[in-house]
């Protein structure tokens, strides 16, 4: 696993694991059982996640998910820490640093911020920037939709274009609270 992944991912575990398996997340209607469970079938049942990005696989991935939230909740955030089994493509270093240092961190902030007492983490800035990499390189397709121009901007003043158009709109803000 890639250090920013691996380190997000563990994180993660450690949020899931404070939390407890009913706590409120910041995914739309997903307790944190419930989160860990899409994390757990994401990476061991390729089969299923297809329907993350198929819709027709979709009722396959509800079902699996529910099994997965079914198992006890301890069982799911071991399974979050190990990682992926050697089989799976998430395994691969390249792979897991593209697709999991993002979702890891994404999530990570999903359990921490709907906690009560939660604040702003501060990020160091070699992570900072492998973040603001990300969100660059996915701006314009987040963005596709706005009826505005759209330009991402860090507080060192480093933009990215979201979306062409006038007028323009400007967001502020360090490279993670931009992708979120």
């Amino acid at each position: 696993m890639s250090t920013h992944a691996k380190r997000e991912r563990l994180l993660l575990a450690d949020l899931l694991e404070a939390a407890g398996p009913e706590a409120l997340t910041l995914c739309d209607g997903w307790k944190t059982r419930d989160l860990a469970a899409h994390v757990v079938v994401r990476e061991r049942r390729a089969d299923a996640a297809g329907g993350l990005l198929v819709s027709a696989l979709k009722t396959r991935l509800e079902r699996v998910q529910a099994e997965f939230a079914a198992k006890p909740y301890e069982e799911l955030i071991q399974l979050i820490r190990t990682g992926p089994p050697r089989f799976s493509p998430m395994s691969l270093k390249q792979i897991d640093e593209a697709a999991n240092t993002v979702e890891f961190f994404v999530h990570a902030e999903d359990v921490r911020r709907a906690q009560p007492d939660w604040s702003r983490r501060e990020l160091d800035p070699v992570f900072s920037d492998v973040l603001w990499s990300r969100t660059e390189r996915t701006a314009r397709l987040l963005g596709r939709r706005s009826p505005v121009g759209l330009v991402l901007r860090r507080p060192d003043g480093r933009t990215a274009v979201a979306h062409k158009g006038t007028p323009v709109v400007t967001v502020t803000g360090e490279p993670g609270e931009l992708l979120l």
